[in-house]
């Protein structure tokens, strides 16, 4: 029984492990529009003149601005070339096909490549791809784009440095308006420290596993363990919603929806966790079984892939990195050190000979 439970484990294990290859690509190609992290961090100043009603904000740890118009007057944002690049009013978000922003601000590099159609001298050709009056955009000139960093960041990386103050054009009606806004790097924290306090509180956890399963200490150490699983697993719930408000998901609606569409694993296994902490909690049977599959999922799913909040100063949640940093430590604690207990106790129960056997 141990051992068809442990090759069960084996084969889950693996599926994960084929299921996060399988889609590193897709989201490494989409990663511009959700960043786990940057050391550049942009704000806005403002909109000049000031418009009651119209509302600007970085959203995605900067990686888009984002324009909310409730001016009941269409506001028009301008391209690199000085042509009408979006339109957002009472009837909606419009794009301007002959703009080359719509087509270079696809992605965070702006390396898309222009059409024949993208012509900044052309008239607009509005083409409608939002209702509301909220859109959100990269903008080359809110971002650093280069491999490098600035010079003045080579030469002293461990000071924060002002990259450049920028604006973008609007026009509103006949009327131009500027949002203004700051880039500065910021030094990103030391990721070896973070990673050291990791493995040494996952090998603490992992000791848990020594203790014999069948004596009570080893019940109060699956207890304990199975209330760390409830805890892992609700950060891990927790952090992708925060993930999402700083894409600037507004209300419940549009927290599921994006929830569901791009942070379905880590939700998943943050729901499986504390299923298996209440499990571990409850003591029954292949316990041990659900705890191993249950944190490896946790460590692989929602640990893992955010770990880039290690060596980043700019995170993308909408509290202080501090607190993601020690969010994701717990995640990859929890998620490795249920998987190493899991595995040691159901390594001994397999050596434990039975009754028939004795």
């Amino acid at each position: 029984m141990i051992r068809t439970l442990l090759a069960r484990a084996g084969l889950v294990a693996t599926a994960a492990c084929a299921a996060t290859l399988l889609t590193a690509a897709p989201a490494a190609a989409h990663g511009a529009d959700a960043p786990d992290g940057t050391d550049y961090r942009t704000r806005t100043t403002g909109v000049a003149p000031a418009r009651p009603g119209l509302e600007v904000r970085v959203v995605e740890a900067g990686a888009r601005l984002e324009l909310t118009n409730r001016t009941g007057r269409a506001i028009e944002v301008i391209g690199y070339s000085g042509e009408p690049y979006l339109r957002v009013g009472p009837d909606g978000v419009f794009e301007n096909s002959h703009s080359p922003a719509t087509y270079l601000n696809r992605t965070i590099a702006g390396d898309t490549a222009l059409p024949a159609e993208a012509d900044p001298a052309a008239p607009p050709s509005w083409r409608k791809i939002a209702d509301g009056t909220t859109v959100r955009w990269h903008d080359q000139r809110a971002l650093w784009q280069e491999s490098a960093p600035p010079a003045a960041v080579r030469a002293a990386p461990d000071r924060e440095h002002r990259v450049r103050d920028w604006t973008v054009p609007l026009r509103d009606g006949a009327d131009p308006v500027v949002i203004g806004g700051t880039l500065d790097w910021v030094p990103p924290p030391d990721a070896y420290t973070w990673w050291a306090v990791t493995i040494v509180g996952l090998l603490a956890v992992g000791a848990l596993g020594l203790v014999a399963a069948g004596s009570p200490a080893g019940g109060r150490a699956l207890s304990a363990l199975g209330a760390l699983l409830v805890a892992g697993g609700a950060v891990a719930v927790v952090y992708p919603v925060g993930r999402e408000l700083d894409a600037g998901a507004q209300g419940v609606g549009e927290v599921v929806v994006g929830l569901l569409s791009g942070q379905i694993w880590s939700l998943l296994t943050g729901v499986g966790a504390i299923a298996a902490g209440w499990y571990a909690l409850a003591r029954r049977p292949a316990a041990d079984f659900a705890v191993a599959l249950a944190g490896a999922c946790l460590a692989l799913f929602a640990g893992a892939t955010n770990a880039a909040v290690f060596a980043r100063s700019i995170v993308p949640v909408p509290w202080p990195a501090e607190y993601a940093r020690i969010m994701i430590a717990l995640v990859l604690i929890t998620g490795a050190g249920a998987t190493t207990v899991g595995v040691l106790r159901l390594h001994a129960a397999s050596r434990t000979p039975t009754p028939a056997q004795t």
